[in-house]
């Protein structure tokens, strides 16, 4: 393919992506229209009301004003001034980086994977604009800025992800004919030591992999909460008394939330806990929690201090662990006959734990935000806490995973 029909394409998954995003709110919302409130009510509130959901949750703060008569009835300190809410449903980010890492794989089959990328990039920046412009109103205000830039931003993450990913399965030879860029990068890594690039590229790959292996622990500990406290989450339901259509447009909202919980639940893990407001905790040491949203995934909550609670440090630990224990040839093969080998297995381990704990502090400060006025105006993890608790346990443990592999594969040897 030419330079322009590249262009062309990807502008074209971009407007996909936007029409998929704001999609997925819509349908819902219309069915409930339809049924709910018989037509009577004008449609463009509901298509304002999917506009917002979809720039909130790739990002972007929403300025909301409340009748004064309903913030009284809601009796919510601060509810009846304007308030930002803030917190990203990253439910709605990641089919936008799904989609994103859809759209970087077939760039790799292009000459011209930057002009792509870029094409992309602006065509979603400037389709997010029109939402926002469109989504507008007194009651809901998107901010305009960041609707430019951030879900743009998300998009292009995923196409980063899914470019770098598909170009690995490309033999070296072939990686460095696709274009001047991809020959200038080949050039730098291949100008550094052979075995310097194998340690940080170790350090690279066993940091993402223990961030990934505490959400993805995090995910099933999740599922498992919700099963085991399936009956509390049903009489919030039945408490809430939405209807029909009101209690699937409920649950499609929690799946949008859904993978924030994941995240808190790996802050939990890491020990600093989430906030559901000011003053409030949920981490190992204990729960503190007041006032909380009408969610019925919230009931799922511990309450009180866990006994156990400690035993959750463990996860990040034994994931470092296992992590450095199992990359430990990798390591050997890297300092195999050179000086200096304890500074080089310092510096490895202590990289690897700065990108995991980095993921998961990235994670963290995306996962929280305001929820609402007042005290709901700190919701979700601490990220610099979430970086120096997991950089200490990750450090340390992958430390000690690489000093174990590679005192077994002394041992082989001498034996």
């Amino acid at each position: 393919m030419n330079r322009p029909i590249t262009a062309l394409l990807s502008a074209l998954d971009a407007v996909i992506v936007v029409a998929i995003g704001v999609g997925i709110p819509l349908v819902p919302l219309t069915i409930l229209w339809a049924t709910q409130f018989g037509l009577a009510v004008d449609w463009l509130s509901f298509w304002r009301a999917s506009g917002d959901l979809w720039l909130l949750g790739n990002g972007v703060d929403l300025l909301l004003t409340i009748d004064p008569a309903i913030a009284l009835r809601l009796g919510v300190a601060g509810a009846e001034l304007p308030f930002e809410v803030g917190i990203a449903l990253l439910g709605f980010a990641l089919v936008t980086v799904l989609l994103g890492v859809r759209s970087g794989r077939r760039l790799t089959a292009t000459a011209y994977p930057v002009t792509g990328a870029v094409a992309g990039a602006v065509t979603l920046a400037l389709f997010a604009l029109l939402v926002c412009l469109g989504s507008r109103d007194p009651g809901a205000l998107p901010s305009v800025g960041q609707s430019i830039v951030y879900p743009a931003f998300v998009y292009a993450l995923g196409m980063a992800i899914g470019y770098a990913w598909a170009t690995r399965r490309i033999a070296p030879v072939e990686f460095g004919q696709g274009s001047a860029i991809r020959q200038r990068w080949a050039g730098r890594i291949a100008a550094i030591a052979p075995g310097d690039r194998g340690l940080v590229m170790l350090a690279f790959r066993a940091g993402a992999i223990a961030a990934a292996a505490v959400v993805g622990i995090s995910a099933v500990a999740m599922a498992l909460i919700l099963v085991f406290n399936f009956s509390s989450i049903v009489s919030l339901y039945e408490s809430l008394q939405s209807g029909l259509m009101g209690g699937i447009a409920l649950t499609l909202a929690q799946l949008a939330l859904l993978p924030n919980l994941i995240v808190w639940t790996a802050s939990w893990f890491v020990g600093p806990g989430f906030a559901l407001g000011a003053g409030s905790a949920v981490s190992p040491l204990g729960t503190q929690l007041g006032l909380v949203p009408s969610l019925p995934v919230l009931g799922a909550l511990p309450h009180g201090t866990a006994a156990l609670g400690f035993l959750g440090l463990l996860v990040p630990v034994a994931v470092g662990y296992f992590t450095a224990a199992a990359l430990r040839p990798g390591y050997l093969a890297s300092v195999d006959g050179r000086a200096g080998r304890g500074l080089r297995l310092g510096l490895t381990a202590a990289g690897a734990g700065a990108v995991g704990a980095s993921i998961l502090a990235l994670l963290a400060l995306w996962s929280g935000g305001a929820a609402g006025p007042g005290r709901l105006a700190e919701v979700g993890p601490d990220a610099g806490w979430v970086w120096v608790w997991a950089f200490l346990e990750l450090t340390v443990s992958m430390l000690l995973g690489l000093i174990a592999g590679a005192s077994r594969r002394v041992a082989a040897d001498t034996l």
